[in-house]
């Protein structure tokens, strides 16, 4: 695991796995209370990458994994991820990207891609049509009061919303910072991304029973050049679908 400062003075944990391949590297952010550990590696997505001859980067996103944690929601936010993965990009001299972000790293993947240029291809997994109509994961699917409820409370029997206690079992599974994901949830964006802006050839992944990504096509049609792929599994299942990774490493080779 390495380390670099970001623009705010926030320490920013990612790995790399090297290969000799010419094709651009694979950048991979991981979602809400996860990691690069427990989103891709354990997944096999990075196997598939490498196995493929693929250099990969995959960051540990500010308040998750490795990475500083505060507790201050001024520190969040997926416009505050979408800077990290540019300041890494910078460090590690990365003109050109293959950029795959899960779920709130599928966000700040199009974030990110809409504000430049040095995507190549872009795949995003775990969102549908919030990230079009609404700027970001589904507020509708998950109250965010209720989900930063349930990360706080210190009585987890008292937690009523069934998707809200999942996040906090999620989290308690992981040894996630709870402090810090709640501050995250209040800074979650929610305005419009410019998906027109990303001329880039997408997919957007999500799992037929993913009740965070309904309507995936609503928002591969919202990118000027997207494309759906809906497979077998829910938000927390679908990701370890060895179609999934089969998916990633098939577009971005095409």
């Amino acid at each position: 695991m390495q380390t670099f400062t970001s623009y705010d003075g926030t320490t920013i944990a990612y790995r790399v796995w090297e290969a000799p391949a010419d094709a651009p590297t694979v950048v991979l952010h991981h979602g809400f209370a996860s990691s690069a550990t427990g989103n891709w590696v354990v997944t096999g997505v990075v196997d598939a990458l490498t196995a493929a001859g693929r250099r990969v980067v995959a960051i540990d996103a500010r308040g998750h994994g490795d990475s500083q944690k505060h507790h201050d929601p001024a520190y969040y936010g997926e416009d505050a991820m979408a800077r990290d993965l540019v300041g890494l990009f910078d460090l590690l001299g990365l003109d050109r990207v293959d950029l795959v972000g899960y779920s709130m790293g599928g966000v700040v993947a199009l974030v990110t891609a809409a504000a430049g240029r040095r995507v190549r291809r872009l795949v995003v997994g775990g969102i549908g049509a919030s990230a079009a109509e609404q700027g970001g994961v589904d507020r509708n699917s998950l109250v965010g009061a209720a989900l930063i409820e349930a990360l706080l409370t210190d009585d987890p029997s008292s937690i009523s919303d069934e998707r809200a206690l999942g996040f906090r079992m999620f989290a308690e599974a992981t040894g996630a910072d709870r402090k810090s994901l709640a501050a995250q949830a209040r800074a979650s964006r929610h305005t419009p991304i410019g998906l027109a802006r990303i001329k880039v050839p997408a997919l957007v992944l999500a799992g037929v029973d993913d009740w965070l990504a309904t309507r995936p096509h609503v928002l591969s049609s919202a990118l000027p050049d997207g494309r759906c792929k809906v497979l077998a599994g829910d938000h927390l299942t679908v990701v370890r679908n060895p179609e999934f990774a089969a998916a990633i490493v098939a577009f971005l080779a095409d």
